[in-house]
């Protein structure tokens, strides 16, 4: 058992210096693209494409106070976008009361394919 730990240690700190170098990559190539101004482009025998979007971020205590029944809050236990647009989905929560509980956020996603 502790070569299996020993290796799942190895492999987590493999893992970190994989994150944090596809992190830089990412960010040398989404700055390449915005430079150039391309949002879709052919480098070599790859496409790269960027992809905007907007994400909510909500603000934990507007949201708290918006939400009339502390129970709903207890299903949440955190402002989380997915368990929020969720509750407003099943109309648990009021879509027109959360216009003011948070901001958007606009995010570029890398996505490279192999032509």
């Amino acid at each position: 058992m502790e070569k299996k730990v020993q290796h799942y240690y190895k492999l987590k700190a493999k893992h970190k210096e994989i994150e944090k170098e596809l992190a830089e990559l990412r960010q040398e190539i989404v700055a390449y693209c915005a430079a150039q101004g391309e949002t879709d482009t052919v480098i070599g025998s790859y496409r790269v494409k960027l992809v905007t979007q907007n994400r909510k971020e909500y603000d934990d205590e507007k949201l708290y106070n918006t939400l009339a029944d502390p129970q709903v809050w207890r299903l949440l236990s955190r402002a989380d976008p997915a368990k929020v647009a969720s509750l407003a989905k099943l109309k648990v929560i009021a879509e027109d009361k959360l216009t003011d509980t948070y901001t958007v956020k606009e995010v570029t996603l890398l996505q490279v394919e192999k032509q």
